[in-house]
């Protein structure tokens, strides 16, 4: 899995008024946490955060104000819900080795058997347990000539090498609807029946 660097600065400033100062230096109010260490305070850069986000769980190496190195995961995204640029960011400290939980998206591929059936996410993401430094970006898995009622459970689905479920086997991840087939409106005569007419 790529990782990405980032310079990040500590801070001592807290609160709203401060937050919307970091923002308008086109940057992020971060705090990172985890290993029973006191949350730091931290801003990184906006753009390049950005970017590195549009990798579900990337690992971020971070260089703290140019002496200490960390290396993070994002937990927690807040993102303005109208403009959509990041308000605040979790990130959760990991160590080389350790493993940690995470969701990972799940992407299904293929062509359901035909008959207009459809495919519901019961699970858009699927719960694992994978060493930090090899989380997988996602699991892709194969839905062809699956028909109406099928399933896949979590334990179907193959995980890449060091990855487990953090979840129970048997959960239902994908499944298989039966295309709805529309029903006349009440009071409507369905196609083909003639109205009698009174005599």
């Amino acid at each position: 899995m790529s990782e990405v660097k980032l310079a990040a600065e500590t801070r001592n400033e807290f609160g709203k008024g401060a937050a919307r100062r970091i923002r308008r230096d086109s940057k992020v109010p971060v705090v990172l946490y985890g290993h029973g260490v006191d949350p730091i305070h931290l801003t990184l850069p906006g753009h390049e955060l950005l970017l590195a986000l549009r990798t579900p769980n990337v690992l971020i190496a971070l260089e703290i104000d140019g002496k200490r190195n960390e290396l993070a995961i994002p937990k927690s995204v807040q993102r303005d819900p109208l403009k959509g640029f990041l308000e605040h960011v979790d990130l959760l400290l990991v160590k080389r080795g350790e493993k940690v939980t995470v969701e990972i998206p799940v992407h299904a591929e293929g062509e359901l058997a035909a008959g207009g059936n459809l495919l519901e996410h019961v699970l858009n993401t699927l719960p694992v347990e994978a060493e930090a430094t090899h989380i997988p970006e996602a699991v892709t898995v194969s839905v062809e000539g699956l028909e109406a009622g099928a399933s896949i459970l979590a334990k179907d689905i193959s995980l890449p090498k060091g990855s487990t479920l953090a979840v129970e086997g048997d959960t239902v991840v994908l499944q298989v609807l039966a295309a709805q087939a529309e029903e006349a409106p009440e009071g409507e005569a369905a196609e083909g029946d003639e109205a009698v007419a009174e005599v």
